[in-house]
Order: structure tokens, then C-alpha cells, then sequence
């Protein structure tokens, strides 16, 4: 979205800098290009700050909020067929799970459910990456028995009487910093001040894309190639699955407790002090400028 906003909504893009987005599958290569130099600024998952930290050794610091999950926004869950015989974690033995990406938050969400149900060895259950758009057409023919489901696709699930809903992410990890604006420390130190133009900027966008739900709706339309009639009763609503703050900060013990979550099932190598991978000080000068701190 962030170049496609009237350019009036930002008061630096253009001049201390331009933004290109590139497209990302998931955590797992974000981290790869972020570490090859291909990007300045990726969007990580709890887990994939800690895999850039601890196996790929890359010196990064997470500097904004991209989206979290808490109440009262929707939690993504994860669905089977409702006709499979999975009621309860246990059921899920021997089946095919499906997460969009290996090592991102929803497999992370997984792993931790299916631990705490005494399914910990990768013998007990088989797990395959299905893209978000793909996950309930997969359900449907059988070739998944669970598979995790994001808004907007939750509302045909939940209209769907052959799906039901076995667990939410919510109900796995409890509230999460689910996705952060990362980058290397060694690009944040030659670019802060325009690190802070950026974020004022995604400050006044947020405002302008909550503030005008039918432009944002005909943007994502857009990008998506999906009808804006889809997007706009809930992006950036209580009916998001995505909480964005209005401020672009996080809380740093909710992250710290996200992270200590996804060591505990053996997803990272040790536990990290996440507090030296963050730098907030970005972001809360941006909001400052606003009025807002």
C-alpha cells in the first residue's frame, strides 16, 4: 500500500526517501534477502527475529509494529472438515497440517498446541507449507486435514458447514507482536533520520487508510485483484485479524514472552534477551512529532 497512497498523505516520501516493496512468501526468505543485502527493511514474525539473531546471525533490531494480535480483533484459526473426526488436538495425529510458511508465527502457533497435547515428535503428524489463498480448496479435497486460515478467507470458512474451527492462534501463543518491521543495525545507524521520516509517514497513513475505509478498500482491490466490496466492512476494523498501533510501537515484554513461548518447543536453539534486538526510540520520536507521545 505504502506507494500507492496519495502522496499528499505523507509529508516526507519523495524527498528523504522512496519505498519499494518486494513480496515475501514468509518469514524464512525475508531473512535470507534481508541478510543478503536485497532488503533494508523486512517484516518478521517473533520467531523469525530470533532465527535472524541466532542462526542466521544477522544484527538486526525490530524498529515498528506492522500488526499484533490481541482482543478485541479477530484471531486466525486453524480449521479442519468438520466430517474428519478431528474434535480435539489429540485427533490430529497421524494427519497433514498445513501452515503458509515453515518457521513463521503459525507454525510456531502450531508446534506449541500440538506440544502441549503430547504430539512432539515430527513422526506424530505431518506438516506442509499451502499458501494462504489455497488453504480452504485444500481442505476441501482432503489433501490437508488442518490447515490454518486467515481473514479475509475465515469469513467463507465460517459460512462453509463442512469446516469448523479447531483452535485459534490466540489460543496457542495467547497475544502476540506478530509481525515487526526489522532491519539491520548497521542500516538503522546510517539512516535513522530518514527511519523517522518513515515512520511519521506510516503514522499519517494509518490515520488516512482507517479514516477512508472505501479509497483503502478500492487500493487493496487493487493489489489483490479481488473486489474492494471484500475489504472494506473490516480491514483496520474489530473484524481484522490485525491489530496496527497507532503509534508504530510494541510491547517489548509481549514479545519477550512470545519468544520464550516458541523456545519452549524447541523452535529456537536458546532463549534470547529481545530487549537488546529493539529500538523503538524511532518510532516513539515519529509520534512525538505527531502529538502523540
Amino acid at each position: 500500500l505504502i506507494p500507492l497512497l496519495p502522496k499528499s498523505v505523507y509529508r516526507h516520501y519523495g524527498k528523504s526517501y522512496v519505498v519499494k516493496t518486494i513480496k515475501m512468501r514468509g518469514t524464512g526468505p525475508a531473512i535470507t534477502a534481508l541478510a543478503a543485502g536485497d532488503l533494508d527493511i523486512a517484516a518478521l514474525s517473533y520467531q523469525g527475529l530470533a532465527v535472524a539473531v541466532l542462526n542466521a546471525k544477522v544484527h538486526v533490531e525490530a524498529i515498528a509494529d506492522v500488526l499484533q494480535d490481541h482482543p478485541p480483533h479477530i484471531s486466525d484459526g486453524y480449521w479442519v472438515r468438520r466430517n474428519s473426526g478431528i474434535k480435539r488436538i489429540r485427533d490430529l495425529r497421524g494427519k497433514v497440517l498445513a501452515v503458509n510458511s515453515l518457521g513463521s508465527g503459525d507454525d510456531a502457533g502450531l508446534r506449541r498446541m500440538l506440544d502441549e497435547h503430547g504430539l512432539t515428535s515430527k513422526t506424530d503428524y505431518t506438516e506442509v507449507e499451502v499458501p494462504f489463498p489455497a488453504m480452504i480448496s485444500e481442505l476441501d479435497a482432503g489433501k490437508i486435514d488442518l490447515g490454518f486460515v486467515v481473514i479475509p478467507f475465515a469469513f467463507r470458512a465460517e459460512k462453509d458447514p463442512k469446516l469448523q474451527e479447531l483452535f485459534t492462534l490466540r489460543d496457542a501463543m495467547g497475544p502476540q507482536v506478530t509481525v515487526m518491521w526489522v532491519a539491520k543495525k548497521s542500516f538503522i545507524k546510517a539512516h535513522r533520520a530518514v527511519l523517522v521520516d518513515l515512520l511519521e509517514d506510516q503514522i499519517l497513513a494509518r490515520r488516512w487508510l482507517k479514516a477512508h475505509p472505501v479509497k483503502m478498500a478500492q487500493l487493496l482491490s487493487r493489489i489483490t485483484h479481488r473486489p474492494a466490496s471484500g475489504y472494506a466492512s473490516w480491514v483496520m476494523t474489530n473484524r481484522d485479524d490485525a491489530y496496527h498501533s497507532p503509534d508504530m510501537m510494541f510491547n517489548v515484554t509481549t514479545l519477550q514472552h512470545n519468544i520464550d513461548e516458541v523456545t519452549k518447543i524447541d523452535k529456537l536453539p536458546r532463549r534470547i534477551d529481545v530487549a537488546k534486538y529493539v529500538d523503538l526510540s524511532m518510532a516513539k520520536e515519529a509520534a512525538a512529532r505527531l502529538g502523540m507521545h
